[in-house]
């Protein structure tokens, strides 16, 4: 990895952190009809005890994308290092048999 592709993974995870600390605290892991009907019950543990089992819950499903997401490039990058190989191969046998051709037996 090169400094330059290292350096901005660093700063992107850096904003991510900073964006999710400042956001947080007015983010709630409910929609709308699902607060205003805790909003109702005035118990408090309740409350923050359905916040954290909303965001539990939305682990599955990201990490499912994200693994998907992974796969899918892992794939393409060795799909196009395939290809490179193949190309350099290629380069190789077709310098050696113009070689061969240049080469004069001794006689």
């Amino acid at each position: 990895m090169s400094a330059c592709l290292r350096s901005k993974a660093v700063l992107v995870i850096i904003a991510s952190v900073a964006a999710v600390l400042v956001l947080g605290t007015s983010a709630l892991g409910q929609c709308s009809m699902c607060r205003a009907s805790l909003a109702g019950s005035g118990n408090a543990l309740f409350i923050k005890n359905f916040n954290i089992g909303v965001l539990v819950l939305l682990i599955p499903p990201v990490t499912i994308f994200c693994s998907i997401f992974v796969i899918l490039r892992r794939s393409k990058r060795a799909d196009e290092d395939g290809e490179l190989e193949s190309f350099e191969v290629e380069g190789l046998e077709s310098r050696e048999s113009d070689d061969s051709k240049l080469e004069t037996p001794d006689s």
